[in-house]
This record gives C-alpha cells, structure tokens and sequence, in this order.
C-alpha cells in the first residue's frame, strides 16, 4: 500500500528543512542523502523516492525557498497607497529572512540554483513582484528605469538584512525595525529620485 500522502508531504517538509540548514551553514558540498535523511528521522531510500537523486534534493531546496519567499510577499496587501504597498513589501522581505534564514542563505548566500532551466534572479516571481510594485509608484516611467529602481531597492533591503542576519546590527529588535523603516524612507526614497535622474522617462524633462 501506498504512503498517504500527507506523510510525504510532511517528510518532504523535513528533509527540505534540513538540508537548507546543512547547506547554509556548511555548504551544499556538505549535503549528502545519507546525512540528510538522518537528520530528518527517515531513511536514504526515502530521499530517494521523493526527490530521485542528491542534486535533485539540493535543487529542490532553492525552490522551495523562492516559493516561500514568493507567498510571503504575495501575503502583502495592495492599497491605493503604492508607496505604502512598497514600504511593506520591504517589511516583508526582511521578516522572510529573519524568519527563514536557512532557506534565505540557500536563495542568496549560497546562490543554489533551483535547476538549469531555473530563471534567473531577476525573472524570479519574487522579483517581479517587487518590480511590478515599483511601476504602481513610477506610472509615467520606461520599464527600464522601474527595473534599475527596482533593482536598487532590492540592495537597500536585502544588505540590511543581511547585516542583521550576520549579527552586525547595533541594538534590540526595536532598534532595528526603526533603523530599517527609517532607511525604506529616506535611502530609498533617494535611490529612487536619483535613479529617475539619471536615466531618461518619456514625459520626463531632461
């Protein structure tokens, strides 16, 4: 008789968990079948009929971090404060990395690919949501400048999370979530002027 599949799903969870907490603090060459399905109370075989092979399972956890990360930012409501909206959106990026920093480590620090045919960071539905954000408040702008400010934003959020993560970060919880809305308004605010600036928008006085 088959596994119901409730079981395969919650075993699947497991070993994903684990190996993105081997291969963010060791490196995917730490990851092997056996090891892995140690750490998840189950057996290689099993890592086997679920994932098909070690490269499977390690392309398989850069997945499931983008699909995550992908529903975290989709859970962010849309106001007819585009503004706002961005604002949150940032918020929620960095509750994804404080709140999965495996995963976010497998997505980013590592750079695990999810698999040859996987798009690239820019083409990710979580970049694309952040991008489509940025248009919201640039209604008048090229889609390339929505994309360079988009992009910027992007490093503004993610080098501070990553400070926080890296335990670089002065200060309490407190302190950091006032840090980082202060910098989502100001910094980013800038980046986005100074990117209209420079790069030409049809209706746009040069």
């Amino acid at each position: 008789m088959a596994r119901p599949r409730l079981h395969d799903d919650a075993l699947r969870t497991r070993l994903l968990d684990a190996t993105s907490e081997v291969i963010s603090r060791r490196g995917e060459a730490a990851v092997t079948v056996r090891s892995v399905a140690a750490d998840a109370g189950t057996s290689p075989s099993a890592v086997y009929a679920l994932f098909g092979s070690r490269d499977d399972l390690v392309a398989a956890v850069s997945a499931e971090g983008y699909r995550r990360f992908a529903a975290h930012l989709s859970a962010v409501p849309t106001t007819d404060d585009p503004g706002a909206d961005l604002a949150g959106l940032g918020r929620a990026y960095r509750e994804f990395a404080l709140g999965e920093p495996h995963f976010y480590a497998v997505m980013f620090a590592r750079a695990i690919r999810q698999g040859a045919d996987a798009p690239e960071a820019v083409e990710q539905t979580t970049f694309l949501v952040l991008r489509d954000a940025v248009a919201r408040l640039l209604p008048d702008a090229a889609p390339a400048v929505v994309g360079q400010v988009a992009f910027g934003l992007w490093g503004l959020v993610h080098g501070m999370a990553g400070l926080e993560l890296a335990g670089l970060a002065p200060g309490g919880r407190a302190e950091a979530d006032a840090r980082f809305d202060a910098a989502l308004g100001a910094v980013g605010r800038g980046l986005v002027d100074g990117l209209l600036g420079r790069v030409p928008t049809p209706g746009r006085a040069r």
